[in-house]
């Protein structure tokens, strides 16, 4: 009798008939709930999850069979570890191929929120731009600019390669020095009071939730621009709805909001805000890839051999 395996959602680029010679394959209905989650993994032996599905004392309760998550994506603040490890259960997620995606965009959202690139494009469509004016909708000059980055790790590394091509000077905050070309690390102090744009590319975790605080906010240089790629939970999102409202953060580039779906009513209120539904790896090549990575390990596992991508 094959194990189960449960896929909590449909993932681009993933082949089930693969996992088929190994697996019985189990996929739940589109837009399933919590309730439908937990009474769907009763008899997985492997599931398949993105950072949605939080694996916690419930969930393992539930998947009483339970012996390996694969997680599709980086990050795993969404999964209790420790409550796996004391189960015996293998974790496994997908690093390093999102990496260059999650950076493209970050500059992206960058370029967007300094250039008022979103905000210019709502303006045609509603027939706004009537007459030629050369003061009309300036943005920020980014070329040559000081670029802030918190959290250097593949990411913030990638983030800083791209922003070498604008001629950006780049400082960073991390825990450990790290040898890279041109880079400055400094205090998350420093940082924030020295930089033009502001990159958050930090994992979640204890000590990031709500790292750019209102004290915090309040430290970024006046005129600012922040971009967060990271995990919205990483913001308080008042005091930065009210530092953008008060001009005193000219505009934000925001991939992550904290309770995704859902988007703080705020942040849709502000038309200084570029909004993007968390696809900061949302390109057509990363999002096979991770699936690749996924479908690689749970096989490798069942198998009897290490997984590549152990968390």
């Amino acid at each position: 009798m094959r194990p189960v395996l449960v896929l909590s959602r449909p993932l681009p680029g993933l082949d089930p008939a693969e996992l088929l010679s190994e697996f019985e394959v189990r996929t739940l209905p589109p837009g399933a709930d919590r309730e439908e989650l937990l009474a769907g993994v009763a008899e997985a032996q492997v599931v398949i999850l993105s950072y949605l599905d939080a694996v916690d004392e419930a969930f393992l309760s539930a998947a009483r069979r339970l012996r390996h998550v694969a997680s599709y994506g980086v990050g795993v603040n969404h999964i209790d570890l420790e409550a796996c490890r004391r189960r015996g259960v293998i974790v496994t997620n997908t690093p390093g191929v999102l990496t260059d995606a999650t950076a493209d965009h970050a500059m992206a959202l960058l370029l967007a929120a300094g250039r008022r690139v979103a905000e210019g494009d709502r303006i045609v469509r509603a027939g706004g731009w009537t007459q030629v004016d050369p003061g009309f909708l300036l943005g920020a000059h980014v070329t040559g600019k000081v670029l802030g980055i918190v959290g250097f790790g593949r990411i913030g590394q990638a983030l800083a390669r791209r922003a070498a091509g604008f001629q950006m000077r780049i400082l960073y905050s991390a825990p450990r020095e790290v040898a890279f070309w041109g880079a400055q690390r400094v205090s998350l102090p420093e940082l924030l009071a020295g930089s033009d744009f502001v990159s958050l590319n930090v994992p979640l975790t204890p000590a990031t939730e709500n790292l750019l605080s209102r004290e915090r906010i309040a430290l970024m240089r006046p005129g600012a621009i922040l971009v967060n790629t990271a995990r919205g939970e990483v913001v308080d999102d008042d005091a930065l709805a009210d530092a953008l409202r008060a001009g005193q953060v000219a505009a934000a580039g925001l991939d992550v909001f904290r309770g995704e779906p859902r988007v703080p009513a705020r942040y849709l209120e502000l038309s200084n805000v570029v909004l993007t539904p968390h696809i900061g790896s949302g390109s057509a090549e990363t999002r096979a890839a991770m699936s690749r990575l996924v479908a690689d390990d749970v096989l490798r596992v069942v198998r009897g051999e290490a997984p590549r991508h152990p968390v």
